[in-house]
């Protein structure tokens, strides 16, 4: 049980079904993705896998159940039961009675995995189509109760797993919420073909034909949909508890999440690209952004990474003088660090800030605020295209102190984007052509140092170039 070890608050099991619908699953199964390029161990941005539920009879995991239950209890761990069946209501109620009665604190219905499940009947078969999933949901959900303590019946929380591989996610979840289930989980993976070798053959392939099927894609790769789904379904059903997953790696994602609208979050590619010991980072670096958020001095912190205009301040950390605005490359970087060494033997030392190592920290300025008080502030900022403000606009600024002269803000605009960036031949210093930028933002995107271009306010309105006038 290392996930109570490890100190997670919860912990979903691997999804079963019934014996009659029992699996073997082929192999190879489960590969690092390719989306980030050749990078290999901890660390890839993407898996995929064509693994089915598990190959475990319905009595093994009621039974593990039964054991996890009497050595952590629901007061040190909350265990959810993942069952999956297809559109027949007698399937998910034996389903469902088992796991309660072998003391489950709560269900996930499993109506998204992507391949295989969908043609049994099962999975995303179900999970596409939004009477399918209200029904399902509304036969478990009076399925799901037990005798409580005192006597009397309790209702077990009922979560059902959404598929991304839908027109709209939301018109699911509200067919769930109207099923009676207490809340959904989002997202499962999203079906996809990771990659195809030189000689014609996918990775993974099965058996002497090199066979393959689409499979589901999980990690960072899928992080952009998992909050666009986790945030939609926040925005149309204000309250109603969402499960996160999908590429969380960092509790800086875990934020997001929260964010987004999310009242838990799961993690799953992280321990394959990790282990366990995830979650300490997370739960530390939760309550390390929450405290940032009770310091007025910390404010325009990004996550634990302080701004750059705070960076500047800092006597240790000077901005170069403009007779410093050389490339730093060649010729130029030589005469530069020559500039730099005679300014050092004039200048004394910097005299240290005076917090430097300061114990205790200062005083919080407010409370630190509590996960509850963040969840969805996000929403009220996200909305359709129309409703962002057409007349406040930015343009690029580059910082010469952090170029690198690579040229990459200049390659991009101009074989991409608005020709607005000059790019002297000789020094290989960039310049935004302010008339000329639209403020795309490509150049900030592409550039490999933190910071050395920021998008700054325009100075006067933006007046689109049309090419052709158009005829009033």
């Amino acid at each position: 049980m290392q996930f109570v070890i490890s100190g997670w608050g919860f912990a979903v099991t691997k999804t079963y079904g019934r014996d009659k619908d029992i699996v073997s699953n082929v192999s190879p199964r489960i590969v690092r993705g390719s989306t980030s390029g050749e990078l290999y161990g901890p660390g890839q941005g993407s898996f995929l896998n064509i693994e089915l539920i598990s190959e475990k009879s319905q009595a093994y995991w009621e039974q593990s159940i039964r054991e996890l239950k009497k050595d952590f209890p629901s007061e040190k761990a909350v265990l959810i039961a993942s069952v999956m069946a297809g559109y027949n209501q007698e399937d998910w109620e034996v389903l469902v009675k088992g796991a309660v009665e072998a003391g489950a604190d709560a269900l996930e219905l499993n109506m998204s995995c992507p391949h295989g499940m969908g043609e049994k009947g099962m999975g995303l078969h179900c999970g596409q189509n939004p009477q399918y999933v209200e029904d399902i949901c509304r036969w478990v959900k009076n399925a799901a109760k037990r005798t409580g303590p005192d006597g009397k019946e309790v209702s077990v929380p009922v979560f059902a797993k959404l598929t991304p591989n839908i027109t709209d996610i939301v018109e699911i979840a509200t067919r769930a919420k109207v099923g009676g289930a207490d809340g959904v989980t989002a997202i499962n993976t999203v079906s996809g073909l990771m990659h195809l070798n030189s000689d014609a053959k996918a990775w993974p392939n099965v058996g002497k034909e090199a066979r393959t099927t689409y499979g589901g894609i999980s990690g960072n790769a899928i992080r952009p949909m998992a909050l666009r789904a986790v945030s939609a379904i926040a925005k149309a059903l204000p309250g109603f508890p969402i499960l996160a997953t999908g590429g969380c790696d960092s509790a800086d994602v875990a934020m997001q999440f929260l964010h987004a609208g999310a009242s838990g979050v799961q993690i799953c590619s992280a321990v394959q690209n990790q282990d366990y010991t995830v979650v300490h980072d997370y739960k530390t670096g939760l309550q390390a952004m929450l405290y940032l958020q009770s310091r007025d001095d910390l404010a325009g912190w990004s996550g634990q990474s302080r701004p750059m205009e705070n960076a500047r301040k800092d006597p240790w950390v000077k901005p170069e003088p403009e007779n410093y605005n050389l490339p730093n490359f060649g010729p130029f970087q030589l005469e530069k660090e020559k500039m730099k060494a005679e300014d050092r033997k004039k200048q004394p030392l910097p005299i240290a800030p005076e917090n430097l190592g300061r114990r205790p920290a200062p005083q919080s300025s407010r409370a630190v605020p509590k996960i509850n008080d963040i969840i969805g502030s996000a929403i009220p900022r996200i909305g359709q295209w129309y409703e962002l403000s057409q007349e406040e606009h930015v343009v690029a600024e580059i910082d010469p102190d952090l170029c690198i002269n690579c040229g990459k803000c200049y390659m991009t605009c101009n074989d991409n984007g608005y020709q607005a960036i000059e790019f002297d031949a000789k020094t290989h210093i960039p310049k935004i052509v302010t008339e000329d930028c639209t403020g795309c933002t490509l150049c900030v995107s592409v550039c490999p140092v933190i910071d050395c271009i920021e998008m700054v306010e325009r100075d006067g309105p933006y007046i689109p170039k049309r090419g052709i006038p158009i005829e009033q």
